[in-house]
């Protein structure tokens, strides 16, 4: 069967598939690009001709009528566990999509590895290496199947998505793709009604970590360099740490419940995009001590709503927060310390940062993306058919 895609004049439209399962339940980085990812294509007026639906699988979790609203796109909701779905479709590359959910031109992956397809051209999204790195710090299954297939499915993608320059760069680098076939579709800022237009700086504010209680999250830093201040009795400013927890999360979570942490930190677990606003407002700063991020939502965010950020100088930090905040080492809580302690105490210095933060932020649109993911889906098509011909 061939391709269902077509142009209207200077129009190009396509069946899109999206795999939404990583926003079914608790939205955390993945889940909430892949959201906005489709929000923003919907909205874009070159794309009201194409069918976009988006791909759910689960055996308990349904779809949020409320994010569904927010899609514009048609739902293929089905009872499938996840983990047997991604077992078959990883380790047995079956079923095609097209079995699942009908014809489809460009079937999009969340992850890295590919969702097995008929006719429809593949696209994968990389959204870091890290698992390569420290495979330990995984859950079993990207321990077991994403760095044992992910160099094949890269060099078999026909478009790879990642969101930024500095994982894009990885990919080439560590694959030896073609650049052409690395496309960067940068998240955009939130969507929250009431964006900082202006520094914040609460007077009774707080400390802020935003991110999964995972090792590559690098918690662990922040906390000692906070016990460092709370022991030379520097700083009164509370902690607050919003955040799902994982199985790896038991240790950081009981050094919870002592001193000098005990009484000095306040842990929210997860809370959700719509509730995150709030949390913004309340806080001095936010700190992002991570290993390694593919983008860092976390500061995207911060600096929308008028927080400075002190961030680790690796992974795509840098990229994210250009001149807006300090960037720490994240191997050295000494330095962290210091940089905490400089900003909770001098408030010119932490106004200037938010109100680069609110500059920088405006480099990035949810629009941009969109469009940029448009033409990803063009590329990967006519590398699909360019594929076909040589076969």
């Amino acid at each position: 069967m061939p391709l269902q895609v077509g142009w209207c004049g200077s129009l190009f439209f396509v069946q899109i598939l999206v795999d939404y399962r990583p926003a079914l339940r608790e939205r955390t980085g993945v889940g909430e690009l892949m959201h906005n990812y489709v929000c923003a294509y919907t909205r874009q007026p070159e794309a009201s001709l194409d069918e976009v639906s988006i791909f759910t699988s689960s055996w308990k979790d349904r779809p949020d009528p409320n994010a569904i609203a927010e899609l514009g796109a048609r739902v293929i909701d089905l009872k499938i566990p996840v983990r047997v779905l991604n077992y078959l479709w990883h380790r047995r590359e079956w079923p095609p999509i097209e079995r699942l959910a009908g014809t489809v031109d460009v079937v999009h992956a969340a992850h890295p590895l590919l969702i097995p397809s008929q006719q429809a051209a593949q696209v994968i999204t990389v959204h870091d290496l890290f698992f390569l790195d420290k495979p330990e710090s995984t859950t079993d299954e990207i321990r077991r199947d994403y760095s044992n297939l992910i160099r094949k499915h890269v060099l078999k993608a026909h478009a790879i998505v990642t969101p930024s320059f500095y994982t894009a760069e990885l990919v080439t680098r560590t694959f030896g793709v073609m650049a052409d076939r690395v496309h960067v579709c940068p998240p955009g800022p939130p969507t929250w009604k009431n964006l900082g237009q202006t520094p914040n700086q609460p007077s009774n504010g707080y400390v802020l970590f935003v991110g999964t209680l995972e090792p590559r999250k690098n918690l662990h830093l922040l906390l000692d360099a906070y016990e460092r201040l709370l022991n030379r009795g520097l700083v009164v400013t509370p902690l607050v740490i919003a955040g799902r927890k994982t199985k790896k999360s038991i240790d950081l979570l009981n050094r919870l419940k002592s001193p000098p942490l005990i009484g000095n930190v306040n842990y929210l677990g997860y809370v959700a995009s719509t509730q995150r606003e709030q949390l913004y407002a309340g806080a001095k700063t936010l700190v992002i001590p991570s290993h390694d991020e593919g983008f860092g939502m976390p500061a995207l965010e911060a600096m929308s709503a008028g927080v400075p950020v002190i961030a680790a100088d690796r992974g795509a930090l840098p990229e994210v927060l250009g001149n807006a905040g300090p960037l720490i080492q994240p191997n050295d809580a000494e330095d962290l310390a210091n940089a905490l302690l400089k900003m909770l105490t001098d408030a010119t210095f932490a106004k200037k940062c938010a109100e680069r933060g609110l500059t920088r932020a405006t480099k990035f649109s949810w629009d941009q993306s969109a469009q940029l993911l448009r033409r990803t889906y063009k590329h990967a098509l006519k590398n699909r058919l360019e594929a076909r011909a040589r076969s």
